[in-house]
């Protein structure tokens, strides 16, 4: 194999020296094999830090080159491919005995994330590797769904009254749920976003847009609202520590869903504006189409100028995002990275929660990790 350029010096411990070698695998994984043991063997750390490593095995074993790549790159491709397909199994088992104990065909939860991506079999569902179970129910039947899956073996773990307060009155979800036999962690969404935040998307327009899934009893969000929601949970979730795999799903869903989806582009923008969730959808534009060449039409771009924030905070997240992002490197992780991930959750910590109950809670926090009791417990 011939040497990275890159190796001469430590330019790839750089952030934009990890980003451009990252950037490099996912525009041409065959390129991987050309690089020297030393490049292969950090390229291959940073795509499997970033949860990428069975996405670029797919690609290879797809294109029909996985065995004439230079050991040991194939070894390690097909064990992310093993670990992917193991669990997808999981995340299938766990969604089909969900269904079971809802036991209602009235009741159609919507898949979110990677579940909807693997029930449709989106191009970025291939060689994903799957977390957890995200699934939106309608707010009247929320508790009706919760029961069920107790009373069939999901159990939430043990929380502080306060912790069980904020996921009962506050958030978008129940606190997560898990099945005394397995390990998939299953939440139980009745929005997309916290209630208390910003941005306020009404669920009933997302629910009564929902399409169930061809012999399936889910549904999945319709194509424009499932970006949006992958856009805004990106943006605004609050954790963006190694997220570039969603930015990833994004750029593969615009490309996917804008050539198979008819309207797609036309009904984008005026979606976006509906649901008040421009300017998510603007950050996800603009990186999608910077870093990962998302095929999205000139006229969607400039229509999504309206939602930029003003010049110096864009400023600030073009420096923050991509240090957040992407991956740092394994040995000489950048201190620049840990102060942009702070940064960007505490963003996130401000526009999910007007600033009374953000004091409330960050007080609450610090009372529990330095006096180590929870102050609403009896």
């Amino acid at each position: 194999m011939s040497a990275d350029p890159m190796s001469a010096d430590r330019s790839d411990a750089s952030p934009d020296g990890v980003r451009q070698r990252v950037l490099a695998a996912l525009r041409d994984p065959v390129s991987l094999a050309m690089l020297s043991p030393r490049d292969l063997d950090l390229s291959i750390r940073l795509l499997r830090r970033a949860r990428l490593l069975g996405r670029i095995a797919f690609r290879l074993r797809e294109q029909g080159l996985m065995d004439s790549l230079p050991h040991p790159l194939p070894d390690h491709l097909r064990s992310a491919l093993v670990s992917a397909e193991a669990r997808e199994r999981a995340a299938r088992w766990e969604l089909d005995r969900i269904a079971w104990a809802i036991g209602d065909s009235q009741i159609l939860p919507i898949a979110l994330k990677g579940c909807a991506y693997l029930l449709l079999g989106t191009p970025n569902a291939a060689g994903r590797s799957f977390a957890d179970v995200d699934l939106m129910v309608d707010p009247a039947q929320l508790g009706l769904v919760e029961r069920r899956l107790a009373e069939r073996g999901w159990a939430a773990g043990k929380l502080s009254a306060y912790d069980e307060h904020y996921y009962r009155h506050w958030a978008h979800e129940l606190p997560p749920m898990i099945h005394a036999e397995r390990e998939v962690e299953v939440d139980l969404h009745h929005g997309i976003v916290m209630p208390t935040g910003r941005l306020r998307p009404d669920p009933r327009l997302l629910l009564e847009s929902a399409r169930q899934v061809p012999d399936q009893r889910y549904r999945v969000l319709a194509p424009i609202d499932m970006v949006l929601h992958s856009a805004t949970h990106l943006f605004y979730g609050g954790e963006m520590e190694d997220a570039l795999r969603e930015l990833v799903d994004i750029a593969d869903l615009l490309g996917h869903l804008g050539e198979h989806e008819s309207g797609f582009w036309r009904d984008f923008w005026p979606r976006a504006e509906r649901l008040g969730l421009t300017r998510p959808a603007f950050y996800a534009l603009r990186y999608a189409t910077r870093w990962l060449a998302a095929p999205v039409p000139q006229a969607v771009l400039a229509a999504s100028q309206a939602a930029a924030p003003p010049a110096v905070v864009l400023a600030l997240m073009d420096r923050l995002v991509p240090l957040a992002l992407f991956p740092v490197h394994p040995d000489a992780p950048a201190g620049s990275a840990a102060l942009a991930r702070f940064a960007l959750f505490v963003r996130s910590h401000w526009v999910r929660m007007p600033p009374a109950m953000l004091a409330k809670h960050l007080a609450f926090k610090f009372w529990l990790r330095h006096l180590k009791r929870d102050p609403l417990a009896h």
